[in-house]
């Protein structure tokens, strides 16, 4: 099977409103947010890819056209956590990429989670 990964960066701020008002999380708190997305092929196309990484800037418009820079409450649909981002971005980039294999997302450097079918 060939693999190509390709990282994605943001800033956003949120707040997990749900938990209790003494977790940290509940606090308004920003993130430099890292979205990777894999994609998997056991063949390569006829340009040697399993797809061309410059098919992959719509996923760069989207992440900043919606998410960069904004509140995560106002904007994203759901609990704004890591692991809910890492399904949102998995179902974007399946219905444009059927190679589409998994998604990370990290909120820290040591931090990810990951959504994988």
């Amino acid at each position: 099977m060939f693999r190509i990964c390709k990282e994605f960066h943001f800033s956003a701020s949120h707040q997990l409103t749900h938990l209790p008002a003494d977790h940290q999380c509940a606090r308004l708190h920003g993130h430099n947010y890292v979205v990777m997305v894999e994609l998997a092929a056991p063949t390569l196309n006829a340009d040697g890819f399993v797809r061309d990484y410059h098919e992959l800037a719509a996923l760069k418009h989207y992440i900043d056209s919606q998410f960069d820079h904004r509140h995560l409450n106002d904007v994203f649909p759901g609990p704004s956590t890591a692991e809910a981002m890492a399904l949102h971005f998995y179902d974007w980039c399946a219905a444009r990429w059927p190679e589409t294999a998994a998604v990370r997302v990290s909120e820290t450097p040591k931090t990810w989670a990951e959504y994988r079918p």
